[in-house]
């Protein structure tokens, strides 16, 4: 499939990339390894039609010894999902059929007829490749694989010039169904990218939901203790935004609540994961922070809320913060549970304050 990204590529377009072709491996590998299967299958029983109508100068085991390659790369296809090891894969399926067809013609009385197979090839594979230059490549072998038929044996310039055009009619058939199916299949991704967002971001502030913040902050806290880092958790509250709700209306709360969001995105550095909780409260993973630091960042961000204007007052936050060493044996939900103590702990305190959790790991 020719990739859609003609522009020069952003960060996020090369990620976007990289998706989309592991996208493509998933989606199609299945339909690679039928594909090869049968070609596989359909060149074994080329060669034994061939060997009950006529004898050939070119030995039953030379001419066998494609299809035992051609099952092995099927029946590797059927495990592999890397999209660069697909493809190449997949061309080499190609070259061995067109080996086969020179196999297949050598000295043939009637003259190339093993050259149809040749023209049916660029159709036939047409929706496999994943990108341009495998694209290109499989018709440029599509295209000289039966010439040697044409070339070596015979000459005869009339055949000649009518394979020449059939393969250009055969490749641009070619071309146009890649697209096609190119276009297709790139819509489909960005659909189903589209319906994961949705069910992986909040529509009103933009950042990760609890279930998905949960599962990423899981797995960098896996990592973080590999490489023997510390990390913590921050819970922010909106103080009292039930009572803004109720005297303002819930466009004020929904407002405070996207000024906010846009607060801890600024504030936030590479590696952070920033999730709502639920309500006004929100979660921050702070990868590689000690608890000193991520208290002074607490502190930052508690003074910079209150620089939301809401309709009764400045924003106000209550942040409980929680450590996890590199050997703490608790999970995220542990680590989170902890940060939300210490948060409620600031509520009875007063609110509009820091407070870290007195229990350690």
């Amino acid at each position: 499939m020719n990739l859609p990204f003609d522009h020069p590529m952003s960060a996020d377009d090369a990620r976007q990339r990289r998706e989309y072709r592991q996208y493509l491996a998933l989606r199609m590998g299945p339909m690679i390894h039928a594909l090869m299967l049968v070609a596989a299958l359909s060149y074994l029983a080329a060669i034994g039609v061939g060997v009950l109508m006529r004898d050939s100068p070119v030995p039953l085991w030379l001419r066998m010894t494609p299809a035992p390659l051609l099952l092995l790369l099927a029946l590797a296809t059927g495990r592999v999902r890397q999209p660069r090891l697909l493809s190449a894969l997949t061309l080499l399926c190609v070259l061995l059929l067109e080996i086969g067809i020179n196999l297949g013609s050598v000295s043939h009385p009637q003259g190339h007829s093993w050259v149809p197979p040749g023209l049916l090839l660029p159709v036939a594979t047409s929706v496999l490749w994943m990108g341009r230059w495998d694209f290109l490549v499989a018709m440029t072998l599509c295209a000289l694989g039966p010439l040697p038929i044409l070339l070596l044996g015979p000459t005869d310039s009339q055949l000649l010039v009518q394979y020449l055009v059939y393969m250009a009619i055969a490749i641009a058939l070619a071309a146009v169904l890649r697209a096609f199916m190119a276009g297709t299949l790139f819509e489909q991704f960005r659909l189903e990218q589209q319906l994961r967002e949705q069910a992986n971001i909040d529509g009103l502030t933009g950042l990760l939901q609890r279930n998905r913040f949960l599962e990423l902050a899981r797995a960098a806290l896996a990592e973080l203790r590999r490489q023997q880092q510390p990390a913590c958790m921050l819970f922010l509250d909106a103080d009292h935004f039930k009572q803004l709700n109720d005297q303002h209306g819930h466009a004020a709360g929904d407002a405070a609540l996207v000024a906010l969001a846009a607060t801890l995105r600024r504030q936030m550095r590479q590696g952070d994961l920033i999730g709502r909780i639920g309500g006004e409260e929100f979660a921050m993973l702070l990868p590689g922070n000690s608890l000193e630091q991520a208290c002074r960042r607490a502190e930052q961000l508690r003074q910079s809320m209150r620089e939301i204007r809401r309709p009764d007052g400045p924003l106000t936050t209550s942040i409980g913060v929680a450590e996890c060493s590199p050997d703490c044996s608790d999970d995220i939900d542990a680590l989170l549970a902890r940060a939300d103590q210490a948060m409620r702990q600031a509520k009875r305190e007063g609110r509009d304050r820091v407070v870290s959790s007195p229990d350690r790991c």
